[in-house]
């Protein structure tokens, strides 16, 4: 357990919020663990419908932890060697996979500063909604360094290679309006209304029918690598599954009911 993350949940809602306000929630290892863990737990857990990940403190995250770079860099005695590093890097940026892949939706709320890994988690949800004057910026350029917590991917997909390679290596900054306009995010709103918006957005997540969002999450996953033919392979073998949920069956006779459907997750 730390300090850093604070885990709650409510009528299947789970909420992760980064917890270093002090520091723009920058990354640090014992926040990265703590992420790290929870995702997996959230994501296999049936009472859990939605996972909603913010900042405290007007941010979201201000990515790596920066002055921990230049104290670890200054350490004495000998470290980690280049693969521990490279296997230890990769190993936490399996959250944002998580986030991603999880069988469930996620969600992203950008009430201030995203940047460099912070703002490369945000992207692995499958939402974003931002105060329209939120801050985001790759940021790695600044800093001599490449980019990780899957971005570059996440970044390319959402605006194109050219506007992609343009926002990481000039690491210009743009606000939540500008994000929504590029399609960074899915939506931005007045600082002041972030906070009602996003948990409405959150209720009407885990509303839906979880089990089908699951499958939806894969076929779409196979349509941004695979072929039409893999594609179709997909969606049928997932329709057929869905078809037999308890969700499914209850909505089509809601349907044929002329009622709105009720959704359980199951």
């Amino acid at each position: 357990m730390t300090d850093q993350l604070i885990e709650t949940f409510e009528d299947g809602i789970a909420t992760l919020t980064m917890n270093r306000p002090e520091a723009r929630n920058a990354l640090t290892g014992e926040l990265l663990a703590a992420l790290s863990a929870a995702a997996p737990r959230l994501a296999l857990d049936p009472q859990v419908r939605a996972v909603v990940i913010t900042g405290a403190g007007g941010a979201f995250c201000a990515g790596g932890d920066v002055k921990g770079f230049v104290a670890d860099k200054g350490a004495t005695g000998e470290g980690p060697t280049f693969d521990q590093r490279v296997n230890s890097l990769r190993n936490g940026m399996e959250f944002s996979r998580w986030l991603h892949e999880m069988p469930k939706p996620t969600l992203a709320v950008i009430p201030g500063a995203a940047a460099g890994a912070g703002l490369s988690i945000a992207l692995a949800c499958d939402f974003r909604i931002a105060a329209d004057d939120a801050k985001m910026t790759t940021a790695f350029s600044k800093i001599g360094a490449s980019g990780d917590y899957g971005g570059s991917y996440f970044l390319t997909k959402l605006v194109g290679p050219a506007k992609a390679r343009e926002l990481y290596f000039t690491a210009d900054v743009i606000s939540g309006a500008e994000a929504a306009r590029l399609g960074v995010v899915n939506r931005a709103v007045p600082a002041a209304d972030l906070a009602a918006e996003a948990a409405a957005l959150a209720r009407r997540l885990a509303d839906l029918p979880t089990v089908a969002i699951g499958y939806m999450k894969k076929n779409l996953a196979v349509a941004e690598h695979g072929s039409l033919s893999e594609t179709m392979d997909s969606e049928a073998i997932h329709m057929v599954r869905t078809m037999a949920t308890e969700d499914h069956k209850a909505a089509s006779l809601a349907f044929v009911e002329k009622r709105p459907p009720v959704f359980r997750g199951r």
